[in-house]
């Protein structure tokens, strides 16, 4: 990943974007060709502290002959991410860009056990489920015995060992607090709610860019 200063993420903030979010696109390299899956995940860890990213794809998945155990395969998760016009800056002479949030995971990828499968299927439901709350939550209990081991049979569980974390978090980090708070407004005045994600983590990352936006909703009130 390229990973300008500005933007880079420690490894702790990574891993928790990455846990939070659950979802991204696991790629290998058959030899010839990439080969790539978009699924859920959870991240669980090791006892030596090794982040491992838990996941399941169909038995006739192509990414099941490549979990040799060996070969380092590439996780990314994305997050929410919004097209800036450069006529939203306050200063002359910008561009166009992009502003998103990635992280990168990279470790090679090994097939679990049917035991091991067992886990995985419930507790990656579980993750998903606590989404839903109050909703009381479907667990793989609710199945017939013979129809949830059928299912299980159509699934591979799959696990990659967390060698390298990378994360960009591009939210305009280098730009002037007044050129920052004017892209992050017109953002926020967008219908998309991409545009209006971003916006709402630029005000998390630098509240003191919008102090004088404050000030002047005080002076406005009588």
């Amino acid at each position: 990943m390229y990973t300008p200063p500005f933007f880079k993420q420690d490894r702790a903030a990574s891993l928790r974007f990455a846990d939070a979010r659950g979802f991204g696109t696991v790629c290998a390299f058959d030899g010839k060709k990439p080969v790539a899956s978009a699924l859920p995940f959870y991240l669980t860890y090791a006892a030596d502290g090794t982040p491992q990213a838990a996941f399941h794809v169909a038995r006739h998945n192509p990414l099941v002959k490549l979990a040799d155990g060996q070969a380092s395969w590439l996780f990314a998760i994305n997050g929410p991410d919004a097209y800036v016009s450069p006529d939203w800056y306050v200063s002359p002479d910008q561009v166009p860009t992009w502003l998103y949030q990635s992280v990168h995971l990279t470790g090679p990828v090994r097939a679990l056990s049917d035991a091991e499968l067992a886990v995985q299927v419930d507790t990656l439901s579980a993750k998903f489920e606590d989404w839903l709350l109050p909703k009381k939550p479907w667990t793989s209990g609710k199945m017939t015995a013979g129809r949830l081991e059928a299912m299980k049979k159509a699934i591979v569980g799959l696990v990659m060992t967390v060698e390298e974390v990378e994360g960009s978090f591009k939210l305009n980090q280098h730009k002037s607090e007044a050129d920052y708070a004017a892209v992050a407004v017109a953002l926020d005045s967008q219908t998309d709610p991409g545009s209006q994600a971003i916006a709402d983590l630029m005000r998390q990352a630098r509240p003191d860019a919008f102090a004088g936006e404050t000030n002047k909703l005080e002076r406005s009130v009588p």
